[in-house]
């Protein structure tokens, strides 16, 4: 039987094309799985300072949050340490499929940031209308709790002193609020502020209210309390941006190893 020579080259040049092919598909594979370790490394970052951020708010600033009386800022806290621990689980995912080069565990690991996108969506929203509503709630419970029960239950008493040498203020929006205090008026104490609003704290130091002896902060401690919560919804807010930016990207990353995985096996 005579072979012809032209197709027996034609045959040749068309394998070495596909093994062309197959080789520069194996690299581009390889170039997506490290460039989605790389992307899964800073998701895995971005979670931990999310999770460290929510811890801080709970352990630091959890008796100042707690003069309040509303869910929404501690839920605010126990929301930053979930996204954080979802992002840190995801991240791990999306590293074990790239490197492992498992297809389905890559498909689980899209899916998982399409539902963290669509959750921060809805709870960005939520944030910013709750927000408004607890803000208006925060200067009523706050000067509640400041005339009623201070000097009346420790931890509220422990909070006040703290909230006001923290951020240098004195009373709920003046340090006239406290001549409505139930302690203020007790006969039996001569204080006209408590020791805490003083610039130098000492014992007996709230018997003189001059402006050179307190803190005389314009808005009062409702402002700068409103100041720091606003600073957290800003950071939430801000890490919450960059994260879905990643997310969009992420799941661009694993669709196409999925793809690139696919025409490799076939």
């Amino acid at each position: 039987m005579c072979i012809n020579p032209t197709l027996t080259l034609m045959h040749k040049a068309k394998i070495r094309m596909m093994e062309n092919q197959a080789e520069k598909n194996s690299r581009g594979t390889i170039c997506l799985k490290y460039i989605l370790v790389l992307f899964n490394v800073v998701f895995l970052v971005s979670g931990g300072v999310l999770l460290a951020v929510g811890v801080w708010a709970l352990v630091e600033k959890s008796d100042l949050i707690s003069l309040l009386d509303s869910s929404f800022f501690f839920t605010l806290a126990f929301a930053f340490i979930a996204a954080g621990a979802i992002v840190i689980v995801t991240g791990t995912i999306g590293c074990c499929a790239s490197l492992k080069e498992i297809k389905s565990l890559l498909v689980v690991f899209v899916v998982l940031l399409l539902c963290i996108f669509l959750l921060e969506i809805i709870a960005g929203t939520l944030a910013f209308i709750n927000y408004k509503e607890s803000n208006e709630e925060l200067q009523q419970n706050l000067k509640q709790n400041m005339q009623q029960k201070y000097q009346q239950e420790e931890t509220v008493t422990r909070a006040v002193d703290r909230l006001q040498q923290e951020f240098r203020c004195c009373g709920s929006n003046s340090s006239e609020d406290w001549a409505d205090s139930l302690w203020i008026q007790d006969q039996n104490n001569k204080r006209l502020v408590p020791d805490s609003c003083c610039k130098t704290p000492a014992d007996l130091c709230g018997l003189r209210d001059h402006p050179s002896n307190i803190y005389r902060l314009e808005g009062g401690c409702v402002h700068r309390l409103e100041q720091f919560l606003l600073w957290q919804l800003q950071v939430l807010g801000t890490l919450g941006v960059a994260i879905a930016s990643l997310q969009l990207l992420g799941m661009l990353l694993a669709c196409c190893l999925h793809r690139n995985l696919t025409e490799d096996t076939n």
